[in-house]
Parts: C-alpha cells; sequence; structure tokens
C-alpha cells in the first residue's frame, strides 16, 4: 500500500513559516493605515475645495485663523499645480499604499519592478511634500490642518518604504551593506521625529507658529 506524501504549505496555497517571517506585516498595516489617513485628509481638502468653487465667499470648515487654515492653500495656484486640485492626486494616490498593504497581509509577493515603482511613487509624494511645505511656510504663510495630517503620514511612509527596499535586497547592496540595512527600520521613528522637529523649527522661525496655535486652540 502506497502512502502519499505529506501536503506543504505552499501546495495549498499557504506561506510557510520563513515566508510568514519574511514577510512585513508591520510595515502592510501601517501602510493601510496611513493610506486610510491620508485618503480621507485628500477626500476632506477636496470636500472644502467644491464648497468653495460653489460659494467663493464660504468658510472652509479647516479655516481657523489666518495662520492656521485651509483656503489660502486651496485657492492658490501651488493648491492647482498640475491643473487640478492637488487633493484629487491624494484621492489616487493614497489607494496605492492601501492596495499593497491588503496584497502583503494577504501573502502577495511583488516583483523587483513593483517595488521600484512602487518606491517612485512614495519618492514622489515625499518631493512634492517637502515642496508644498515651504511653499505653504514661506510663501503662504499659512498652515493647513488637513495639510499637515498628509506631511504627517507621507513622512514616515517614505522612510518605511526605503528601508524595506534596502533590506529586503530590492535596492542591491553589497551583503556587509545588506546586512547593516537589517536594523535600519528601528532609526524610522526618530527620523520621523526629527524630520516633524525640523518642520516645528522652521514654521516658528517663520510664522511663530507655536503662539499663535495656542492662541487659536486655547483662545
Amino acid at each position: 500500500m502506497s502512502h502519499s506524501a505529506p501536503i506543504a504549505p505552499a501546495d495549498l496555497g499557504e506561506p510557510d513559516g520563513d515566508t510568514q517571517a519574511r514577510r512585513p506585516i508591520g510595515m502592510a498595516i501601517w501602510l493601510i493605515v496611513a493610506g486610510a489617513i491620508g485618503w480621507f485628509a485628500a477626500f476632506s481638502l477636496t470636500i472644502e475645495r467644491l464648497h468653495l468653487l460653489a460659494d467663493p465667499d464660504a468658510i472652509a470648515g479647516c479655516d481657523f485663523s489666518v495662520l492656521v487654515q485651509c483656503t489660502a492653500n486651496l485657492e492658490s495656484w501651488q493648491g492647482s499645480v498640475f491643473g487640478f486640485p492637488n487633493p484629487i492626486l491624494g484621492l489616487t494616490g493614497w489607494m496605492a499604499p492601501i492596495v499593497v498593504g491588503v496584497a502583503l497581509l494577504a501573502g502577495a509577493q511583488f516583483a523587483r519592478w513593483f517595488w521600484i515603482a512602487f518606491w517612485g511613487g512614495m519618492t514622489f509624494a515625499m518631493g512634492f511634500v517637502i515642496w508644498l511645505i515651504s511653499q505653504s511656510l514661506f510663501e503662504l504663510s499659512t498652515l493647513c490642518p488637513w495639510c499637515m495630517v498628509t506631511w504627517a503620514v507621507t513622512i514616515p511612509s517614505f522612510y518605511i518604504v526605503t528601508v524595506h527596499l534596502f533590506r529586503s535586497g530590492v535596492i542591491r547592496l553589497s551583503p556587509a551593506g545588506q546586512q547593516r540595512s537589517a536594523g535600519l527600520m528601528t532609526w524610522v521613528p526618530l527620523a520621523t521625529i526629527l524630520s516633524f522637529a525640523i518642520i516645528i523649527l522652521l514654521a516658528q522661525v517663520r510664522l511663530d507658529a507655536i503662539p499663535n496655535i495656542w492662541q487659536t486652540l486655547f483662545g
């Protein structure tokens, strides 16, 4: 009587233990959460922009003071760099991290070209956010609440995806370099905090932001 060989997890379409260990669960969850937050911020800004188009005299729900407001950003040329309101770009762009995160949780494995393309999108988002921050602080002299939410999730998302590409070998390094990159993810929170600190410092120096925001929040 013959005995059939045991069925491996891979034969059932399930990842084995090694694959589960390599799966970036933490990054996947972050991408879903960050994508949802970024999408909601873009959606809120889109709604505000539609209200302003329908009634130019309307006061946006995110306008709290001369400093903390959305209207100046939405109605400026910087708010429609590509010929349409920037939030529309966010409505489509933030779907990508959500989809990638869900796919990773489901056990998907992507080709190298896909990760490079995804990282390219994250790099564009990071560069665009840096430019928007500079425009907000040095040209418009405003702090847009929903814009700041977008900044807050874009910056760490870029760092996390970049580190993942280094440690997974998508961005090819020497064996020693790849081994050292394995521990870089623990530095992402510090890099994020430093990035936020630089933005806060610039906002304070340029706009005296902290007392103004305190006055806006607590009267």
